[in-house]
């Protein structure tokens, strides 16, 4: 077996073992570190893997799950007072065209008010006719007065005026004879009395038709006058409520009649219908059944032409979302560029539907394309900055704590802590700032290195390369040991 070329040399692999025991009981025993300094031993860091710094292109990115929707959703609401039972509601993901049926409410109750309200509308408009004929009347009154019975009354009196004017005249010339009679002793003093009599009775007459047309050109008519039209405002007061309360039960059941119309909702245009997400925790989904009131969203006809994508990004990044970025949607059919148009300003508060993650309304604009459905899966990774020329490394290759970072670099064979400055991420690769230089060979696994002796030797002393080599030389016996016995191998 030790002869077969294809095995390890016997001495080298004796040498290999005691070599390790060597160099970690060297400390203890230096006579036995001497005596085996010139066996050789293995790398103890063959096998990590590597890779160059180099400079190149760095893209930043921000990642997130979200739905197609369309940006333009035309809603179709319940016109229908209180509160309805959905009979039947058409499927989601149909194509309707216009005049298709797509919701049924049930209409029980409102077949049972347009009898009620009919019943108030009748008695209403009975009640307005009437007060209409009391209106009339009550306007004819004040032209039949004002310009019949005043005027034929006062016409009355100014005759009886006019006519015991003229008796008294007579009566004055005939005093005025029998006075003259009297004087000759033609006739007696008694007549002359008795025509004086007369003459005074007559003039009270007239003095009394005088007042009484006074009266009713100063007061009776005024007073008249007034009662009739108080009587008309009254009247067209009575009139027009009563009008007013006909009109509004009219209304009732006309609107009644248009909700009655509405129990049965038509497309008003051809299109995709859907039914919207509505969230578990405030609303169960419209189905057969549901109770719906008034004014609320029973489906959505989606503009396909307009569609977006929303995304609720994390409250960690959402400061490097801004509109006017790039992004690429990747559905399960295709790919296409998008632009981000909206960043919510104010996020939804965090719950166990959100798996307690506060997160930001972030909408994505879509260009026109064939085949894109509302509720779609989509894959959005938006583009937050972009680098040219610049140093990168890989993000498994750096180490971070404590607001420090540093990274393994390999040296003349061997690994050198060095301190870095780093700056923006896309998860994959790192900027470096400070620390590197292109070409310098990093090891991808520096948990390899985090033993206690490495950590001791790792401290602020290895902040340049050479001092970095220089601390991990004088705290690994081993590494001497392999210098001498490859300085052994050569003599």
């Amino acid at each position: 077996m030790f002869g077969d070329s294809s095995q390890p040399d016997f001495p080298s692999t004796v040498g290999t073992l005691f070599g390790c025991i060597v160099r970690r009981a060297a400390p203890a025993f230096p006579l036995l570190f001497i005596l085996f300094v010139g066996c050789s031993e293995e790398d103890p860091h063959t096998g990590l893997l590597t890779q160059k710094v180099t400079r190149g292109s760095l893209v930043v990115t921000v990642a997130e799950q979200g739905l197609l929707e369309s940006a333009e959703n035309h809603e179709v609401k319940s016109k229908v007072r209180g509160r309805n039972t959905v009979l039947w509601i058409i499927e989601s993901g149909s194509i309707v065209r216009k005049g298709d049926e797509l919701v049924r409410l049930s209409s029980l109750g409102i077949e049972e008010q347009i009898d009620e309200r009919r019943k108030y509308a009748n008695w209403s408009q009975s009640a307005a006719d009437r007060t209409a004929g009391r209106l009339a009347s009550a306007k004819l009154a004040i032209g039949e007065y004002e310009e019949g019975r005043y005027p034929t009354e006062l016409m009355t009196l100014q005759k009886e005026e006019a006519v015991a004017q003229s008796a008294i005249q007579n009566m004055v010339n005939q005093a005025t004879h029998i006075s003259q009679l009297a004087d000759s002793q033609y006739t007696s003093d008694l007549e002359l009395e008795e025509i004086l009599f007369s003459v005074r009775d007559a003039t009270r007459s007239l003095e009394l038709i005088q007042t009484q047309i006074d009266v009713l050109t100063n007061y009776t008519f005024r007073e008249e006058m007034q009662t009739l039209k108080g009587n008309l405002a009254g009247i067209e007061a009575t009139h027009k409520a009563n009008v007013e309360r006909a009109q509004a039960d009219l209304s009732r059941l006309e609107r009644a009649a248009e909700e009655l119309a509405g129990c049965v909702i038509v497309a008003e245009r051809d299109g995709l219908v859907i039914h919207p997400n509505a969230a578990k925790w405030e609303t169960a989904p419209i189905a057969e059944g549901s109770q719906v009131h008034k004014d609320q969203i029973l489906l959505l006809m989606p503009d396909l032409q307009q569609m977006q994508v929303r995304v609720g990004v994390h409250e960690s990044v959402v400061k490097r979302v801004t509109p006017d970025q790039s992004a690429v949607v990747t559905m399960a059919t295709q790919q296409l560029s998008g632009k981000v148009t909206e960043v919510a300003s104010i996020t939804k508060p965090a719950g166990w539907w959100t798996g307690n993650q506060v997160r930001y309304d972030t909408v994505i604009q879509l260009p026109s394309e064939p085949g894109l459905q509302p509720g779609m899966s989509a894959e959005v990774e938006i583009t937050v900055a972009e680098y040219e020329d610049v140093l990168l490394i890989p993000v498994a290759a750096c180490v971070e704590q404590d607001k420090q970072a540093w990274c393994w670099v390999k040296q003349d064979g061997q690994p050198t802590r060095r301190s870095l400055v780093l700056g923006d991420t896309n998860d994959v690769h790192r900027i470096v700032e400070q620390g590197l230089q292109p070409g310098d060979e990093v090891y991808l696994n520096p948990a390899a290195f985090d033993s206690p002796v490495q950590q001791a030797n790792s401290d602020d002393t290895g902040d340049t390369p050479e001092e970095d080599k220089a601390a991990l030389q004088s705290a690994e016996p081993g590494d001497a040991s392999e210098q001498s016995t490859k300085s052994g191998d050569k003599q």
